[in-house]
């Protein structure tokens, strides 16, 4: 068990063919609603290729703009849905690669085809999501530099990249206060004034047939096309009265600068993203980022996870408890029927036996320690403790009637073998349906059938030898708590002075 565990990937969830995939394209920052939806034609032209009686999708839906609220006119999302399992011979990640390799034929943006994650947990197929926390943003792209750097040499990653991109055209109006203020120009005049020109001001309203409308005072667009067109703009004194060009007060700094910025844990944070290289389960790539992350980002660097990798430790930590919590219950639950501390120790014995079973089934089938084989290594724990517990229970009542230890419990392993095998077909066929499910959330499914399926059957085969030679070796001198009130009940019998002293312990 312990080299399996050594050996088997690890990821929060399995990828499911969940019968469509999304395609995001990204276009340059500051780019034209014109220039994302010339490119958008040619990305929606590349997904109704697979659109046919033939072909795998069945129908093809294109957002313009792409993001939720609607605000980035420089993005595009689509979604093409697929045909049912049964008619069509590809899954959903074969047909994101071939359509993907398409899109990397597109000059001038950014065009990633992506299936949708388990879980309801959204990504845009980049699962590792490390967090940068530091004292300011300077800093803070310096680290990222470092890291991205180093994604770019690790084959366990691809497609690094961060949510901080300095790519925004800003402009930066300075105004020279002292000169405003000689002139009897306010501040709040010039802000005004650029707000009105460049974006738009609600100045009043206006009531027709009964509707009300709001009026929207904005420049032309001509008159706002280019930077130099803010030399034009002229503000009203307020000590004359006079038109005073806006020239006169202000400076302009053109820059690029990011479009947001992140706060993570109420600090400044950066986020960055890169993908798994075929093969790569998530445990490993979020390994490798964290071991070269320690070596490059001083002490003072604050590391965090969010997305797909937040969930994945974090999922991982609670289920190693809950495992761990649920053979403290079964062990006190044991404790309780059995009076006795040592009997629960035997019996619990199956569960690794059950766990090896389970893992050796996931090396088999290719599959991944995730949560949902987690959650059916957590149902072994019951399912394996009641093959010692037929055994156990009926060796303890053979000897309680006098029979010789080794001879009790050869018969109780005789006897016993019937149910044993029974309960043990029962539960094993009765997961057949999740290990051999096939179509949707058929990958989710199986985990969980793999190891009940491999944990009963190899726990069941190896209980019959492991838990009698443990019973030889820890019971043999304990004696149940039946035969130790019979034992005493003849005492008082042979001495009945003895009735008032002597009490079972």
């Amino acid at each position: 068990a312990v080299l399996l565990l050594g050996v088997l990937p690890s990821e929060y969830a399995p990828k499911e063919d969940r019968g469509a995939f999304f395609v995001l394209l990204r276009a340059p920052e500051g780019a034209t609603l014109e220039y994302t939806d010339r490119y958008a034609r040619q990305m929606e032209a590349i997904l109704m290729d697979e659109v046919g009686e033939d072909r795998p999708v069945m129908r093809v839906l294109t957002r313009l703009p792409g993001s939720w609220g609607g605000a980035e006119v420089n993005t595009v999302r689509a979604i093409a849905l697929l045909k049912p399992w049964g008619e069509r011979r590809e899954s959903d990640r074969e047909i994101v690669r071939r359509v993907q390799a398409r899109l990397d034929l597109l000059p001038g943006v950014l065009a990633s085809a992506n299936t949708p994650t388990s879980l309801g947990i959204r990504s845009d197929g980049r699962p590792i999501e490390l967090v940068l926390g530091g004292p300011d943003y300077q800093q803070l792209t310096e680290w990222r530099d470092l890291l991205l750097a180093a994604i770019a040499e690790m084959p366990e990653l691809v497609n690094g990249d961060s949510n901080y991109q300095e790519r925004k055209p800003q402009i930066n109006v300075a105004v020279d206060r002292s000169r405003a203020a000689a002139l009897g120009v306010s501040l709040a005049t010039v802000g005004r004034t650029l707000e009105t020109i460049l974006g738009s001001r609600i100045v009043t309203t206006f009531v027709d047939r009964g509707r009300e409308y709001n009026v929207v005072l904005q420049g032309q667009d001509a008159d706002r096309a280019s930077p130099d067109d803010l030399t034009n703009l002229y503000v009203r004194s307020s000590s004359n009265g006079e038109l005073i060009p806006l020239a006169n007060l202000v400076s302009l700094t053109e820059r690029a600068g990011p479009a947001e910025l992140g706060r993570h844990d109420r600090m400044r944070a950066i986020t960055i993203e890169a993908g798994l290289a075929p093969g790569v389960s998530l445990g490993q790539g979020i390994a490798a980022l964290t071991a070269r992350a320690q070596e490059l980002l001083p002490g003072s660097a604050r590391i965090g996870w969010d997305g797909e990798s937040r969930e994945f430790l974090e999922s991982g930590g609670s289920l190693y408890l809950t495992f761990a919590l649920a053979l403290v219950i079964v062990f006190l639950v044991l404790a309780a029927q059995f009076e006795s501390f040592l009997n629960p120790v035997i019996i619990l014995v199956t569960v690794p036996l059950a766990l090896t079973g389970a893992l050796f089934g996931l090396w088999i089938y290719g599959g991944t320690i995730n949560v949902f084989s987690q959650i059916g290594v957590i149902l072994l724990i019951g399912l394996a403790a009641k093959n010692g517990v037929l055994i156990v229970e009926f060796a303890n009542q053979l000897r309680d009637r006098g029979r010789e230890f080794t001879d009790a419990l050869i018969e109780a392993a005789g006897v016993r073998l019937r149910p044993i095998l029974m309960t043990s077909a029962c539960t094993t066929f009765g997961a057949l349906p999740l290990l051999l499910a096939t179509g949707a959330g058929a990958e989710s499914r199986q985990p969980i059938g793999i190891v009940v399926v491999f944990g009963v059957s190899i726990s069941a085969l190896l209980t019959l030898f492991v838990v009698p030679a443990l019973y030889v070796l820890m019971a043999r001198r304990a004696k149940s708590p039946q035969h130790v009130s019979r034992l005493i009940e003849r005492l008082r019998r042979r001495a009945p002075g003895m009735q008032k002293t002597v009490t079972p312990r």
